[in-house]
């Protein structure tokens, strides 16, 4: 019998920060909006963005997205001087705002994107992940547990 063709979920997730659950223990998460440019948005739909070395800051009572790269198209206009690596506003609630600001001044705590997806009418959001930082020896264990449940699926579908 020919093996199912693996179906992409259908979850308009734009880009992922996979290694931010490999560094961080993720408390909670959050979602916010972003604040682009058109150029920005039209970059995204063809997928050109990095999110991997990119965290999140709180300056002056606002979170902004620091370190992400929106690589422009080529056929960007030309009145526009396009910046990939500028920094970006996130859109939150006031309340949710002052909470983070909050749980991220206490020690070993930061905010770290987990990713960007697309919601109704053509918004960006993106998942801000609470995270603390792990140890070297917890990076080590999430690397055995994974070893192991590889192996133990392997062995379940041997038999």
């Amino acid at each position: 019998m020919a093996k199912k063709p693996n179906k992409k979920q259908n979850d308009n997730t734009i880009a992922r920060n996979r290694k931010a659950h490999f560094d961080y223990t993720i408390e909670s998460t959050f979602e916010g909006g972003l604040v682009l440019e058109g150029w920005e948005v039209k970059s995204l739909r063809e997928g050109r963005v990095q999110i991997n070395d990119s965290y999140v800051l709180a300056r002056n009572g606002e979170l902004e997205w620091v370190g992400g790269s929106i690589t422009p198209l080529i056929s960007a206009s030309t009145h526009i001087h396009p910046s990939p690596t500028r920094s970006r506003k996130i859109l939150m609630h006031r309340n949710e705002i002052d909470r983070l600001i909050g749980q991220i001044e206490r020690k070993g705590y930061t905010l770290v994107p987990l990713s960007l997806f697309w919601k109704k009418n053509g918004r960006v959001k993106i998942s801000i992940g609470l995270a603390k930082g792990k140890k070297e020896h917890d990076k080590r264990a999430s690397i055995k547990e994974r070893d192991w449940q590889r192996e133990k699926a392997r062995s379940l579908k041997i038999r």
